[in-house]
C-alpha cells in the first residue's frame, strides 16, 4: 500500500486538473497524463524490468565471457556502477520530474548550450534503435524458455513466439495508467516468487567446491582478463538495465522528488542482493563448464533438484517474470517518443492519448511493433548492439547533465552522496563497457551518433523551411 503521506505533498510541476484528466484521479499532471504511481508500484516497475528474462539466460554468456566462477566479479563491478549511475539519475529525476527520462535531462541540462537541441534529437535518435532492441531481447529470452517444453521448436516457430508475446503486452497496456500500476505490482509479486525459489533451493544445496571451482590464472590480469571483465560487465549491466524505468513515466508518479530516488535506490540494493543469491545457488548446482552450454539454465538447475515437474512450474514463473519485464520496458520506453512529441521535436502522431484511458496509445503501438521486429534477432548482438548505441548519448552525456544543473543552481531536492565521486566512478565505468565491447560495437556505437548527427542537420533544414 503506498504511504498516505505522498498525497499530501503532491507535484511541484503538476498543472491543475485539466479537460484530459479523468474523473476520480487524485492528481493530474501536464499533457493529460495522470499521476497514479506510488513508491510501491515505481520501485516494483524498475524491478520488475531489472530481473526478467535477463539473468536466466544470460548466466552461461557471463560465465563463458570470463571462462569461469571469477565472473562474479563482473557482477560486483555492475553493482557498483549501478548505483553510481542510479545516483545519477535520482538527482536528474528529482529535479525534472516529469515524462520523458533522458530526453527531459538532455534537453533541459544543455538548453542553454550549443548542444541544447543536438543532444535531444540525438537520444530519441538512438532510441529508435536502442529501446526496441532491450524489449525484443526480452522476447527473445521468452522464446528460450518456451523450448523448455517444446524441444522440437524451429526457428520460425520462435519467430511466432516474439510476436504472440509482443502483441500479448500491448494488449495488456492498453489501458488506464492506475490499472497498469496494479497490474504491475501483481506482475513483480510473480517476479519474486521465481528468484525466491532459486534461491532457497540453491542455499539448501549448496556445494562450495562447485562454487569456487576456479580454472588455473582466473585472476591472472591480462589483456584477454580485462576485456573479459568488460564483456561481463556489459552483461552484468544488462541485466541491472532497468533501476531508471520509473523515470521515464515521471510525469505518472505522485509526489516525483521523493519517491523516484527512492525506488531507484531500494530496487538496484534489492536486485544486487536476488542477482547474487541466484548466480552463486545456480553454479553451486550445475557446474559452470555445464551452465555455460545451458539456453535455459533455471529450468535445468530445478530439474537437478526437484524433478521434471518442478523445473516445468519454474519455467512458468520464469516466462511470467520476463513478460513482466518486457510490460515494464514497454510502458517505460512508449513515454519518451510522446514526451519528445509534445514538446515539438517529434512526429506529432505521437503526442496522441487514448481518449477515455488517457495514455500514448500511438506510442505503445509503434514501439511494440518494432519491439516484435528486434526480437527476431541472435540475443548475444542484440545486447551488445543495445548497450553501445545508448552509452554514448545517454549514460555518459547524463553525467555531464548533473554538473551543468549544479553550475547554474537549480533547485535539487534530491542530490547524490559523496558528488563527485558517483558521477565519476559511472562515466569510468561505462566508458570502459564501451571501450572493451568489440571494435565492430564500438563502430556502430559511433556510426550511430555520427548519422544522427546528420539526421538532425537535415531535420533542422526543414523545420526552418516549414517556418520560414
Amino acid at each position: 500500500m503506498d504511504n498516505p503521506r505522498e498525497e499530501k505533498f503532491g507535484d511541484s510541476q503538476a498543472s491543475p486538473r485539466g479537460a484530459n484528466a479523468a474523473p476520480g484521479d487524485s492528481q493530474a499532471s501536464p499533457h493529460g497524463l495522470v499521476r497514479g504511481f506510488g513508491l510501491l508500484e515505481a520501485t516494483a516497475l524498475n524491478m520488475s524490468n531489472m530481473v526478467g528474462v535477463g539473468p536466466f539466460i544470460t548466466i552461461p554468456l557471463i560465465i563463458a565471457a570470463m571462462g569461469g566462477p571469477q565472473c562474479m566479479l563482473g557482477w560486483l563491478l555492475g553493482a557498483v556502477l549501478a548505483i553510481c549511475d542510479g545516483l545519477v539519475w535520482s538527482e536528474l529525476a528529482a529535479a525534472l520530474p516529469g515524462t520523458g527520462g533522458s530526453y527531459l535531462y538532455l534537453r533541459e541540462a544543455f538548453r542553454r548550450t550549443r548542444l541544447g537541441g543536438l543532444l535531444p534529437f540525438l537520444f530519441i535518435w538512438q532510441f529508435v534503435f536502442s529501446g526496441p532492441l532491450e524489449i525484443g531481447s526480452g522476447l527473445i529470452g521468452i522464446t528460450q524458455y518456451v523450448s523448455y517444453f517444446w524441444r522440437t521448436m524451429s526457428a520460425g516457430q520462435g519467430r511466432w513466439i516474439v510476436a504472440g508475446t509482443g502483441l500479448l503486452v500491448i494488449a495488456l497496456l492498453y489501458r488506464r495508467i492506475t490499472a497498469v500500476g496494479k497490474l504491475t505490482v501483481v506482475l513483480w509479486v510473480g517476479m519474486l516468487a521465481t528468484v525466491g525459489w532459486i534461491i532457497a533451493g540453491g542455499l539448501a544445496h549448496f556445494h562450495a567446491g562447485v562454487v569456487f571451482d576456479f580454472p588455473p590464472g582466473a585472476f591472472t590480469f591480462t589483456r584477454g582478463f580485462a576485456a573479459g571483465l568488460g564483456s561481463a560487465m556489459l552483461i552484468a549491466m544488462y541485466d541491472f538495465m532497468g533501476y531508471y524505468d520509473i523515470c521515464y513515466v515521471g510525469g505518472e508518479v505522485r509526489n516525483p522528488e521523493r519517491v523516484i530516488p527512492r525506488s531507484i535506490l531500494y530496487s538496484v540494493a534489492a536486485i544486487a542482493v536476488i542477482y547474487l543469491g541466484c548466480n552463486l545457488s545456480i553454479i553451486a548446482v550445475v557446474p559452470w563448464r555445464e551452465a555455460m552450454q545451458s539456453k535455459f539454465i533455471a529450468s535445468e538447475f530445478i530439474e537437478r533438484l526437484y524433478g521434471a515437474k518442478a523445473a516445468g512450474a519454474v519455467t512458468v514463473l520464469v516466462l511470467w517474470t520476463a513478460l513482466a519485464s518486457v510490460f515494464a520496458l514497454l510502458l517505460g520506453y512508449s513515454r519518451i517518443p510522446y514526451a519528445a512529441a509534445v514538446d515539438g521535436h517529434f512526429f506529432g502522431v505521437f503526442a496522441r492519448l487514448h481518449p477515455t484511458g488517457h495514455f500514448p496509445h500511438v506510442a505503445v503501438l509503434v514501439m511494440g511493433g518494432l519491439a516484435i521486429l528486434a526480437g527476431m534477432w541472435d540475443l548475444d548482438k542484440v545486447i551488445s548492439a543495445l548497450l553501445t548505441s545508448r552509452i554514448l548519448i545517454q549514460f555518459l552525456a547524463q553525467i555531464f547533465a548533473v554538473h551543468l544543473l549544479r553550475k547554474e543552481g537549480r533547485a535539487l531536492p534530491f542530490r547524490m552522496w559523496l558528488y563527485p565521486v558517483p558521477s565519476v566512478i559511472a562515466f569510468v565505468g561505462w566508458s570502459y563497457i564501451f571501450l572493451t565491447s568489440g571494435w565492430g560495437y564500438v563502430g556502430f556505437g559511433v556510426l550511430t551518433l555520427a548519422v544522427g548527427c546528420g539526421a538532425y542537420r537535415v531535420w533542422r533544414m526543414r523545420v526552418g523551411q516549414a517556418a520560414g
